[in-house]
């Protein structure tokens, strides 16, 4: 038997399990949609393949492995997906299209290793430094990325170079196979890591940069998780020729819908202090801050949104470091709002962000060093009726001892008028303590 059909038959027998699985599943395609992923599936599973035990001609093999690949990298986004499309697969099923996808990585480098090895070479990568699992994915990159980014691109809208209207290419198109696309997009980009990703940016970021110029939140999601992964498993000169776009991508993306507001969040943070490590001043941080301050400052009871924020912009003020000051005027007011707010964990995660500020600028001039202290104050009184009461507390007392250290005599001053009020004895103690 020829290399070629020994490979053909290991793709058949990993096929097998998986059609069983999926034929034994219920599946009732969404209202809102057209677009039917079983038969999608099924399309990819089967095709026209000739008996395993006969010769088959090269063309077909390499078709065969590639929608396989595609379907299983379909049936294993699905594990992180509450999607309507994805949301009927079982997680048994994703698992076993998982192992099926390492099994036949494993039996392709063992019948076809030297042309693996030559592709993964052409690509810049050295194959020996990566796992056996993860060569067939490196592989097959050039071949599915563009068939991606087309398909994405048939459901996108697009400003026409004639005039001033749109176009929405939608209207041929379903935007479910735009969704299923983004999903195996995903996938495929997030199987390689830290150091293989970087020499593989040219394939990914048109892709992602795509996805993300797409008008439906769940493409544009997946493409977010994508630059989000980029972004922790390349380095900064990887990113260098494409910075511009992709940080103009952030910028634009931000005003997005909710349900992606933490996707845009991390990965505009994660990039942007990647990119611009060494440059705090530069356009990009201004742009970037700007725009999330913005947003913010429109919806600041929007709950979900600030937390979001506040949970992932750690980064973002470590790289800004003492440019920070200048965007006091806009943090402080924020802050000092949500600072009152009913929900504990906004309240904690505001007054840790409050203390990398301080930490990072030592406060240096602003006229909000008596405001903060007279809030800190109330706030201190108030964790008294709420559950996260002690925390809250030792936060407080953190950032008052802080301002204290940096402030000296503007602090005393300000923290006098507290001194004998008898809900804040135990503070005052504490603060006399460290003086």
């Amino acid at each position: 038997m020829s290399s070629f059909s020994a490979l053909h038959e290991r793709l058949v027998q990993l096929k097998e399990p998986i059609l069983d699985s999926l034929a034994r599943t219920n599946y009732t395609p969404p209202e809102s949609t057209n677009v039917s992923v079983k038969s999608t599936l099924d399309s990819l599973l089967s095709g026209k393949i000739p008996n395993p035990k006969s010769d088959i001609p090269e063309h077909q093999l390499f078709t065969s492995i590639t929608n396989f690949s595609l379907a299983c990298a379909l049936l294993a986004s699905s594990q992180s997906s509450g999607h309507e499309l994805l949301s009927w697969i079982p997680k048994n099923l994703s698992i076993l299209a998982e192992n099926a996808f390492d099994e036949l990585s494993r039996a392709y480098v063992g019948v076809l290793g030297e042309r693996n090895e030559k592709k993964i070479g052409d690509l810049g990568l050295e194959c020996e430094l990566i796992s056996v699992e993860k060569r067939l994915v490196v592989e097959l990159m050039p071949e599915v990325f563009p068939l991606l980014k087309e398909r994405i691109k048939e459901s996108s809208i697009d400003k026409s170079d004639e005039g001033d209207h749109f176009s929405a290419a939608s209207a041929k198109a379903p935007v479910g196979y735009a969704v299923l696309a983004a999903y195996q997009f995903r996938w495929f980009v997030t199987q390689v890591e830290y150091p293989h990703l970087g020499k593989l940016c040219a394939l990914v970021i048109p892709c992602a940069l795509t996805t993300l110029d797409h008008w439906s939140p769940e493409v544009k999601g997946q493409g977010m998780i994508s630059f989000t992964h980029l972004a922790k498993n390349v380095n900064s000169a990887e990113l260098g020729w494409y910075e511009d776009v992709i940080l103009d991508a952030c910028c634009q993306n931000i005003a997005c819908s909710d349900e992606i507001w933490h996707h845009v969040v991390e990965m505009s943070v994660l990039l942007v202090t990647s990119i611009q490590r060494n440059d705090p001043r530069s356009s990009w941080f201004e742009r970037i801050v700007n725009e999330m301050l913005g947003h913010l400052e429109r919806q600041p009871r929007n709950k979900e949104r600030r937390v979001i924020w506040l949970r992932y912009v750690e980064p973002l003020l470590n790289g800004l470091g003492l440019v920070l000051l200048a965007h006091f005027r806009r943090f402080f007011p924020l802050f000092i709002k949500w600072m009152h707010d009913d929900d504990d964990e906004t309240v904690l995660l505001v007054l840790k962000r409050m203390n990398a500020l301080f930490r990072l600028t030592w406060i240096r001039n602003t006229p909000f060093i008596e405001r903060v202290v007279d809030e800190l104050a109330v706030l201190y009184k108030e964790a008294a009726m709420r559950r996260a009461r002690e925390d809250i507390r030792v936060a407080v007392l953190q950032i008052l001892t802080l301002l204290q250290q940096c402030k000296g005599k503007q602090f005393e001053a300000a923290w006098d008028k507290h001194r004998d009020d008898l809900d804040l004895m135990n503070l005052s103690l504490h603060l006399s303590i460290k003086e």
